[in-house]
């Protein structure tokens, strides 16, 4: 049933999406001002809205879906009540104003605002920084991007805060893009990784700069024990637990790998079109060739992903934009073909394994049907 609803709500929300004909503000140079409001600035309002409403009421009004859900209930408990808690402080101090606000450990509402404002970002951030709204939307679903915020709302806030921080970088505003990572890792410190990672993708690469990045690479596999353990250092959280057994290997991230692969291909195929001109595509290659490397080399670090999604988000701001500089139409449908075949089977792959560890974003459960006095943290697991 939980299947049935999410394949409703994709394929109801994709619809929408492709009735929004958006003009991208550019990530790099000067802003330009919107003209005045016009009949399809109100269709694209009244799409958006809807496709907000559908997106933003199915992960509020959910009960122990996601896998760290009753992890959140019990943390949300101990901010409120003054306990020990490893998350970070502007998530504690957020999370205990919403409980004086609400008068009590109110968790339902705390999920509520974070899936607000960490759908409306990823929505702000595919309606400006992209040449196609309806096919990016079309990858933010079918990659499974919205039912994982489902899963580590922290994280997931912070995500779409690194895709909205892009126009700083690339407009080369780097106090700005710095301010709000800094400020992003305040609610999960793991965001400060993408401070040198970004850079690196943004600089003029020279012919061996991937090269010397592919050894270092290499090295990664060789001195992996010494890597190992700086992770370990760096999140002693992770010592002595399951998630250093977790998602480890090759085996582990080969889906993911495939597709970094899939996708830097086809930008290679594509090469001699014009997607190369501009620097925020040449910036979201570079990341997904990061993202190879790392899925490649580094697959035994305990939760990469929590890396590679910084990486591998990108993607669907990145394809849509090589997509729509594709010059030979015949050319462009296939690979538009292509994409959405991919997407299609990538989604059913996805929701095949939603309801295993890791992911447990099914079977779906609403509040909506339990009585309210059963709704507490001695009950949720």
């Amino acid at each position: 049933m939980g299947m049935m609803l999410y394949g409703l709500v994709a394929i109801t929300t994709i619809a929408l999406a492709f009735l929004v004909i958006n003009e991208p503000q550019p990530v790099s140079g000067q802003l330009h001002k919107r003209n005045r409001f016009t009949r399809r600035q109100g269709l694209n309002t009244l799409s958006l809205l809807a496709i907000f409403t559908i997106l933003f009421l199915l992960s509020a009004l959910r009960l122990e879906v996601g896998n760290d859900y009753g992890t959140y209930v019990t943390t949300i408990h101990e901010i409120y009540v003054g306990g020990y808690v490893v998350t970070e402080p502007l998530f504690n101090g957020v999370v205990k104003i919403l409980c004086e606000l609400s008068g009590g450990e109110n968790y339902l509402l705390i999920f509520a605002v974070f899936a607000f404002v960490t759908i409306w970002i990823f929505l702000k951030v595919l309606y400006e920084q992209t040449d196609d709204f309806g096919m990016a939307f079309f990858l933010f679903m079918t990659l499974g991007i919205y039912f994982r915020t489902f899963n580590t709302v922290r994280y997931y806030f912070v995500l779409a805060i690194t895709l909205y921080s892009f126009r700083y970088m690339l407009r080369k505003e780097y106090g700005k893009f710095v301010l709000l990572i800094a400020l992003a890792a305040l609610f999960h410190k793991s965001v400060l990784v993408v401070i040198p990672i970004y850079f690196i993708a943004n600089l003029p690469w020279k012919k061996w700069y991937a090269a010397v990045l592919t050894v270092g690479a290499i090295g990664m596999v060789i001195f992996q024990d010494f890597i190992m353990k700086i992770a370990l250092e760096l999140y002693p959280s992770y010592k002595n637990t399951i998630y250093l057994e977790t998602e480890s290997g090759l085996s582990g991230n080969l889906m993911t790998l495939v597709r970094c692969v899939a996708i830097l291909i086809f930008a290679l195929l594509c090469y001699k079109d014009e997607w190369k001109e501009k620097q925020e595509n040449r910036f979201y290659f570079k990341l997904n060739f990061l993202a190879v490397l790392l899925y490649l080399c580094g697959s035994f670090l305990p939760l990469v992903g929590r890396i590679g999604y910084y990486l591998i988000t990108s993607h669907i701001l990145f394809v849509p934009a090589v997509l729509r500089s594709i010059k030979s139409e015949k050319k462009k449908k296939i690979f538009t073909v292509l994409v959405v075949i991919a997407g299609a089977i990538y989604f059913l792959m996805f929701l095949k394994s939603a309801n295993q560890p890791g992911v447990r974003v099914l079977p779906y459960k609403s509040w909506l049907f339990y009585e309210k006095e059963f709704l507490n943290a001695e009950t949720i697991f």
